[in-house]
């Protein structure tokens, strides 16, 4: 499931089915302000995400029409207009109704582009996530947002409080963890759920593999530009790529348990990503998560090339044990308890936009993903705070503690609070020095 959103679109055929991930019981009109049927969306954030996810919302059987966008960079908003308009997607032309008017460059591109829709698709950089999650629920939306949805204590607080009015006004929020809209990962869990494999009693999660891209500096960047172009790299904009990628398997699990971890304790550092292109963040985190039961999950994710690779999920419980990338349950013995068919696998990328959009045309209310999604995210932080600190880092002391790393001021001068020293080199947590709590 490490494929981005667009190469779905381009190599995978579409195919739905399965259970709603978190079905609710309410239903509710459609909050559509249109005189049609037509069901208006908004696309926020315009890189490779945003270009991917908005083909889904835009493939989906419903009667829908992007008629704005809005990024920080328009050269990010031109290429993905291009290539969405492109004769590769001709099929999709006519649910493109975007003007030159609706087309909205900067900081303050998000507030124009709302007010336009009936749904949001947040697919900025994930700092950017708790300030337009909250402008969305507040206008009154439907929402797509990928993950992760914060990068900091206060950012989660932030989108919980946002989640929380989202379900007063009964608007459908699904949030970018795909394994809850996929085949076999669903008819795993039902399986979990009803005892197959007994008591859950250990897990692991692994990202691990070669890592991500960076763009150079030029002369003509500012410092917050730079860091936007390079926004794997900086905790603010990120929340290192335990948080931005190793965030799906830490959910699994938490799906799994139905809970969220009590306290984490681990290592990590940078062992071979060094240097001034690589901003602040670790290259390897290794992090034992412990629940309130006294449940451990062994969780690693690495961004080192050459190394052994892997990103899957195991849950071992007290009559058998789960492989989730292999959808197989054993018992103790190693005999077969269930496999799932891989030939019913469906694109759970495109899954996510059809239930919601399915939902909103029928004028139910059915998707509340964002507590969830701001909790395993939560537990990613979690898990950061233990590898950059070496501490013992408590759930309750962690989500109430106000941390907030984000810059006082969005502008392309902004006074950035991660700045590099004269050699080019940025400041990076020591374990044992960094302390987060006395």
């Amino acid at each position: 499931m490490s494929q981005s959103r667009r190469d779905f679109v381009k190599n995978t055929s579409i195919i739905t089915g399965g259970l709603l991930s978190a079905p609710l019981i309410s239903n509710a009109s459609f909050f559509n302000s249109n005189t049609d049927d037509t069901i208006k969306i908004a696309l926020i954030g315009c890189g490779g995400r945003g270009t991917g996810a908005v083909l889904q919302a835009l493939s989906t059987k419903q009667n829908v029409k992007l008629v704005a966008m809005a990024d920080v960079f328009k050269d990010r908003l031109d290429s993905c207009y291009k290539e969405i308009t492109s004769d590769e997607f001709a099929s999709l032309k006519n649910k493109i109704g975007v003007k030159d008017e609706t087309r909205f460059v900067g900081f303050d591109a998000y507030q124009k582009a709302i007010p336009l829709a009936d749904v949001v698709i947040l697919t900025t950089p994930p700092g950017f996530r708790p300030m337009h999650f909250e402008a969305a629920v507040n206008a009154g939306k439907h929402i797509f947002m990928e993950k992760p949805v914060a990068t900091d204590p206060a950012g989660i607080q932030r989108v919980l409080a946002a989640a929380e009015k989202a379900k007063a006004k009964k608007l459908n929020v699904v949030v970018g963890l795909q394994r809850h809209y996929q085949n076999s990962y669903r008819e795993l869990m039902k399986r979990i759920q009803d005892g197959m494999v007994g008591d859950i009693v250990s897990a692991s999660a692994w990202w691990n593999n070669d890592g991500v891209w960076m763009k150079q500096r030029t002369p003509s960047m500012t410092e917050m530009e730079y860091q936007l172009r390079n926004w794997y790299y900086f905790n603010w904009i990120c929340g290192d790529h335990i948080t931005e990628q190793h965030i799906h398997n830490i959910d699994v699990i938490n799906w799994v348990k139905n809970a969220y971890p009590v306290k984490a304790r681990g290592t990590g550092g940078r062992e071979v990503r060094k240097g001034k292109d690589y901003g602040e963040i670790f290259d390897h985190h290794i992090v034992e998560f412990e629940y309130a039961d006294g449940t451990i999950l062994n969780s690693q994710c690495r961004h080192i090339k050459g190394t052994w690779a892997k990103v899957d999920e195991m849950v071992i419980g007290t009559k058998g044990k789960v492989m989730f990338d292999a959808a197989k349950m054993v018992d103790s013995k190693g005999n077969a308890l269930y496999a799932y068919d891989k030939k019913n696998e469906n694109n759970p990328y495109q899954t996510e936009h059809d239930e919601l959009f399915e939902a909103i045309a029928k004028g139910k209310y059915q998707f509340a993903d964002a507590e969830n999604g701001a909790k395993s995210t939560m537990t990613s932080i979690l898990g950061r705070l233990a590898t950059y600190s070496g501490q013992v880092i408590e759930w309750d002391k962690a989500i109430n503690s106000g941390i907030d790393i984000a810059p006082k001021n969005f502008a392309w001068d902004a006074d950035m609070p991660l700045k590099p020293d004269a050699n080019g080199l940025y400041p990076v947590a020591i374990p044992g020095k960094t302390k987060y709590f006395s």
